[in-house]
């Protein structure tokens, strides 16, 4: 039996295990039925896993993902063990009954091999299991670590997930100013001071919580992808200009985005921070209180510091919303 839970979302065509089971706003994303799941997984609350049709996403049985874990366009393996906050990127592979702590990041096209035990941002094979580790593994899962054949479930779900909208809420008087051609997932919530321009995108657990600190001005074919949040200090602004794409499980606070720039999932950006327009910030980056960055920078870090420039336009990455 399948257990995808009241306030979780999977959306598109997903080819789900039996027994696996999506929390409490986790979402599962499937671009083009690019999403597998394996018998026994589960997926714990506030995750995203997604797939597209260059990167599927495709994870073995009897694996558990932690809280606010990430995963796009990754392949992994049977029985592994992954920690709080862990991030997978495009094009890794991970083998079977591995071991991640918590907040690692995997690198894009990264290989981890089997019995591996990972930590870091990036993340480093430290170890290979002990006994130890795979006593605990075994007794995890009920003291049977044993594979059956995958027992494939096919959902196929509207790529908008509902004819119902999002919720939006007024705050000391300050309602949000949606653009009727903005979509807004259902699971989404906007509050206060906030306006959304024509053709954006509002994904499923995203928060924008403008209250009376606003404004928050988001403009047009602008994407704000899963189980993001965006806030702002009193006294502050938040401005995400046209064409900008934020992915999921981004925190973004009080900062000016500039049109065209791509934030990648996990980053966060906080308060009084100004970046030009066709910005790249590499998933799971930090950037600073007060931080100013020149149009076409390519951030990386914790702390961001610009590693290069982009030399042409920023394209939507294939693991944006496609309607």
């Amino acid at each position: 039996m399948i257990q995808i839970d009241e306030s979780a979302r999977l959306i598109g065509r997903a080819r789900l295990g039996k027994d696996s089971y999506i929390a409490q706003g986790s979402v599962v994303r499937s671009n083009d039925d690019s999403v597998a799941i394996g018998n026994q997984t589960w997926i714990l609350e506030n995750s995203v896993l997604l797939g597209t049709k260059k990167n599927p996403l495709k994870v073995g049985s009897k694996t558990v993902f932690g809280h606010k874990c990430i995963a796009i366009g990754t392949e992994i393996g049977d029985l592994c063990e992954i920690g709080n906050g862990t991030t997978f990127l495009p094009g890794s592979k991970v083998g079977n009954m591995c071991i991640f702590g918590e907040g690692t990041l995997i690198p894009e096209d990264a290989i981890v091999p089997d019995e591996s035990v990972v930590v870091g941002r990036p993340g480093r094979v430290i170890r290979k299991l002990t006994e130890d580790d795979k006593d605990m593994i075994k007794r995890m899962r009920g003291n049977d670590v044993s594979i059956s054949p995958f027992e494939e479930n096919i959902i196929d779900s509207n790529g908008k997930e509902s004819d119902m909208m999002g919720k939006l809420y007024t705050v000391n008087g300050k309602y949000p100013n949606v653009s009727d051609s903005a979509y807004i997932y259902d699971s989404a919530e906007i509050n206060g001071d906030v306006e959304i321009g024509e053709n954006s995108i509002i994904a499923s657990g995203v928060r924008i919580i403008g209250n009376t600190h606003g404004p928050v001005i988001i403009g047009n074919n602008v994407q704000i992808l899963e189980n993001t949040v965006l806030h702002l200090l009193p006294d502050n602004q938040l401005i995400i200009e046209d064409d900008v794409t934020i992915g999921p499980g981004c925190i973004i606070h009080g900062t000016t985005i500039g049109k065209g720039s791509v934030v990648e999932s996990g980053a966060i950006v906080c308060d009084y921070s100004k970046l030009g327009s066709n910005t790249l910030i590499t998933s799971g980056s930090l950037v600073k209180q007060r931080s100013v960055f020149e149009e076409n920078a390519i951030l990386e870090g914790f702390p961001a510091k610009s590693i290069g420039r982009n030399e042409t336009g920023l394209k939507r990455p294939d693991w944006a919303i496609k309607l």
